[in-house]
């Protein structure tokens, strides 16, 4: 569905994009991640065609977004971060008025819209004034605007920013909803939790490239297998120690009461024969896992590495 090929953008001497290189599936509920002054927003700018890269290629659909922008228009729908003004507008104006942007009018612009305003939860508030909505429900309904030609793709820069819990909590609802519809949605986030309960895949951008991208599921799992064991016994605690210290793949061990924390190398057959050995020798294991890091710690540790590999990197 989108494919960024080979992206550059430099504003001056500063490097924002440097050689990006993302493809998002049909059906994806994309989170894209990063820190501020990472890309993101660059990244999103090129993709909806309101900037230019200085070189490199973006594909939707099929569709490249520099020589197309105007069959690009009816294939995404954008909702940026900044909701903007629109004084002395009711809600139905509002919705109106972008319908006639793409030749929607009359009874079918009526009936399409009052549609989406169902959908995001806005049909009570079709004869309210845009300006004295909160700053949840401007958000619904900037992505109902979003949603009026029927794009395929949807593009959301920090749609959860200063929204209530409630409110995010609508959205993620409404995302979820979309993406069982066949949208296929590219949401850029720092609330990075409430990502891995929504999104099917996240990419990890760093420094205008991208230093981590798979499934939630996968991202865990490859971060999740170098964090320490933690084992816990019901005693024979020295026992235990004893047997660990003898195990070639185990590197450190920590005791804290009946709970052992193993810096172990060794991959997931490795870490069942570990277990059948504690048990065979009689000792009581009560718990045996990994440590499961957060989508934060995650994020930290991606961009660390990503880091260490190019030497420092800048600031």
């Amino acid at each position: 569905m989108l494919e960024i090929r080979n992206l550059y953008k430099a504003y001056g001497k500063l490097q924002v994009l440097d050689g990006l290189n993302l493809t998002i599936h049909e059906g994806e509920l994309f989170g894209f991640v990063g820190s501020n002054g990472a890309g993101k927003t660059t990244t999103i700018k090129i993709i909806t065609g309101l900037l230019q890269a200085d070189s490199g290629d973006v594909l939707v659909d099929g569709v490249k977004a520099a020589q197309q922008r105007e069959a690009l228009k009816s294939k995404i729908g954008y909702v940026p971060d900044f909701f903007g003004v629109y004084d002395n507008l009711k809600v139905s104006e509002y919705m109106e008025f972008f319908a006639s942007c793409y030749g929607i009018e009359g009874l079918r612009a009526r009936q399409r819209y009052m549609t989406l305003l169902e959908q995001v939860g806005l049909e009570e508030k079709v004869n309210f004034y845009v300006d004295g909505l909160s700053r949840g429900m401007k958000q619904r309904l900037c992505l109902a605007r979003a949603l009026i030609q029927d794009p395929q793709l949807l593009v959301l820069d920090e749609p959860a920013s200063g929204l209530d819990p409630r409110s995010r909590l609508e959205m993620k609802g409404i995302l979820k909803e979309l993406r069982e519809q066949g949208k296929t949605i590219m949401l850029s986030s720092h609330i990075l939790s409430e990502l891995a309960e929504i999104c099917t895949d996240i990419g990890i951008i760093d420094q205008g490239k991208m230093a981590a991208k798979g499934s939630i599921e996968d991202i865990l799992s490859r971060v999740n297998a170098s964090n320490p064991l933690l084992i816990t016994v019901l005693g024979e605690v020295e026992k235990t120690m004893t047997l660990l210290r003898s195990h070639p793949y185990v590197q450190t061990i920590s005791v804290k009461g009946k709970e052992i924390s193993v810096g172990f190398s060794g991959e997931k057959r490795d870490e069942a024969m570990l277990l059948q050995r504690l048990v065979d020798a009689e000792i009581p294991v009560s718990g045996f896992m990994r440590e499961r890091g957060s989508l934060e710690s995650i994020f930290m540790q991606f961009i660390q590495q990503d880091k260490t590999s190019r030497g420092g990197g800048a600031a």
